[in-house]
C-alpha cells in the first residue's frame, strides 16, 4: 500500500512533466508564429519578384498546365484523323456498296411504245372513217398523232405518255366495238380518262406506301401516278424512284442524317417530269411542291438533284448520290447508240444552219447545247434572238427527254500587236 511520501513524490513528477509539456507546447506555437512569418515574407518576395498576386500566379500556373493538355488533346486529334484519312475511302465504299445492295430491285428495263395490233387491215379503214371524220374525232380527243402506215399495227404518238395510255385503252375498246362513230369515239375516251385517272390515283398510293410515305394530298398521289406511264432511257420512273429512295435511306441511316427529308426529296425528285408546262423538270417540280406548302429542306433537295443550284443540306447530297448510283449503274438505262449520236449532230447541225453560227456543240446528252456567234455577224441583241429560235427549233424537230438548254457564246477579242510568229 502506497505511503503519503510515495503519492507525494508522484505528484512531485507529473508536475515536473506537465511544466516540461508546457514549455514545449511553447516552443511549438512560437516556431508555427515564426513559419507563418517566413511564409508571409517568401510570398511577399515572391509577388515582388514576379509581379503577380496570389490569384494571378494560381491562373499563371492553371494556364501553363491547359497548355500541356492542349498540346496533348491536338497530338491525338492529328493521330485519328491520320487513322480516319486511311479508312474514310474503305468506309465510303462500303456504305455506298451497301446501300446499293439494299436499294436494287429485280426487273428488267421497260421499253414502251404505244402500239395497238391489230389482226385485220380493213379494220383501219373503220379508224378513218367517212372522209376521215373518225380519225380526226380520235386525235381531237385523246390528243396523240394516229399512224395507220405500218401493217399490222396502230402506232400511237405523242410526248404526253399519259394521252398515249388513254388513247391506247380506247382504242382496243373501239376496235371492238361496231358502232365507231365521232360521238362514240368522244364517250369512249371520257370513259377512258376516269379509268386512267383511278389507275393513276391506286399507282401513286402503291408508290409512296412502297416508299414509306404516307398522308399525301389525293392530288399529289394522282400526280405521282404517272410516274408508271413514265420512262427515261428505258428506265420506269416508279423503278427508279423506288431504287433511289432505298438507295438514299440507307446512306442516310448509315450517315446520320434525316432519314425524313432524304427519303421525301427522292420520293419527288423527278416529278416535275409528269407536270406540264415550261421549263425543266427540276424547275416544275419545285413549282409544284411549293403549291402544297411542301417543307422548304425537301423541296431544297428537288431543286438541287442535278446541282442546278450549290447543295444546302447533307440530305441534298444524298439524293443526288442516290439518283446517279440508280440511273447510272449497268443495265437500268437504255438507249440505242446509233440513235443516240445521230440525234446530238441534228441538234449540232439545226444550230449550224443559222446564219452567224460559227460552231456548235452538244452536251449533257443532249440537254444542252452551246453556240459559238461570230461577234462580226450578230450583236448582242440578235444573239438572245437567236439562241431563242434555236431552242424552239431544237425542241420541236427533236425528241429531247426534258428541256433542251442552248448557250450562246459570243466573244469579241482585240489583240495588240498581232502575233507574227
Amino acid at each position: 500500500m502506497a505511503t503519503q511520501d510515495d503519492i507525494f513524490i508522484l505528484e512531485k513528477k507529473l508536475l515536473e512533466k506537465q511544466d516540461k509539456l508546457d514549455k514545449e507546447k511553447e516552443k511549438l506555437d512560437e516556431a508555427v508564429v515564426d513559419i507563418k512569418e517566413k511564409k508571409e515574407e517568401y510570398l511577399n518576395k515572391l509577388q515582388a519578384i514576379a509581379g503577380l498576386t496570389t490569384e494571378e500566379a494560381k491562373q499563371s500556373l492553371f494556364k501553363e498546365v491547359e497548355e500541356a493538355e492542349v498540346q496533348h488533346v491536338a497530338r491525338i486529334i492529328k493521330q485519328k484523323e491520320e487513322e480516319a484519312k486511311l479508312t474514310a475511302d474503305k468506309k465510303v465504299q462500303e456504305i455506298l456498296m451497301d446501300s446499293m445492295r439494299h436499294g436494287a430491285l429485280n426487273y428488267i428495263a421497260e421499253y414502251t411504245v404505244s402500239v395497238v395490233k391489230i389482226e385485220d387491215e380493213d379494220i383501219k379503214g373503220r379508224i378513218i372513217g367517212k372522209e376521215g371524220r373518225n380519225i380526226r374525232a380520235f386525235e381531237k380527243a385523246t390528243g396523240v398523232d394516229i399512224d395507220l402506215d405500218e401493217e399490222g399495227i396502230i402506232r400511237l404518238s405523242s410526248f404526253d405518255q399519259v394521252r398515249r395510255e388513254v388513247a391506247r385503252r380506247a382504242l382496243e375498246k373501239l376496235l371492238k366495238d361496231t358502232r365507231v362513230q365521232p360521238f362514240r369515239i368522244e364517250e369512249i375516251v371520257d370513259q377512258t380518262k376516269a379509268e386512267v385517272e383511278q389507275v393513276m390515283l391506286e399507282e401513286g398510293q402503291k408508290l409512296a406506301f412502297d416508299a414509306g410515305v404516307f398522308n399525301l394530298p389525293t392530288e399529289l398521289l394522282v400526280i405521282l401516278g404517272r410516274f408508271k406511264f413514265r420512262t427515261s432511257y428505258g428506265q420506269n420512273l416508279v423503278v427508279h424512284t423506288l431504287e433511289e429512295t432505298k438507295i438514299g435511306v440507307h446512306i442516310a441511316q448509315e450517315i446520320g442524317a434525316d432519314v425524313n427529308t432524304v427519303r421525301l426529296g427522292c420520293l419527288f425528285h423527278d416529278i416535275g417530269k409528269v407536270v406540264e408546262g415550261d421549263g425543266s423538270h427540276v424547275k416544275l417540280g419545285v413549282e409544284l411542291l411549293k403549291r402544297f406548302n411542301i417543307p422548304e429542306a425537301i423541296i431544297n433537295c428537288v431543286a438541287e438533284h442535278h446541282e442546278d443550284k450549290p447543295f444546302s443540306s447533307v440530305e441534298s447530297v444524298i439524293v443526288h448520290i442516290a439518283d446517279s448510283i440508280s440511273g447510272a449503274r449497268p443495265g437500268a438505262r437504255y438507249e440505242d447508240f446509233n440513235e443516240y449520236a445521230k440525234r446530238l449532230e441534228e441538234m449540232e447541225n439545226i444550230a449550224k444552219r443559222y446564219d452567224g453560227v460559227e460552231d456548235a456543240y452538244a452536251f449533257e446528252a443532249g440537254r444542252e447545247l452551246r453556240v459559238i456567234i461570230n461577234p462580226g455577224k450578230l450583236d448582242d441583241a440578235s444573239t438572245i434572238v437567236l439562241s431563242r429560235k434555236i431552242q424552239e427549233e431544237v425542241s420541236r424537230a427533236l425528241a429531247v427527254p426534258g428541256e433542251v438548254k442552248v448557250t450562246a457564246i459570243r466573244e469579241f477579242r482585240s489583240v495588240y500587236p498581232e502575233s507574227t510568229s
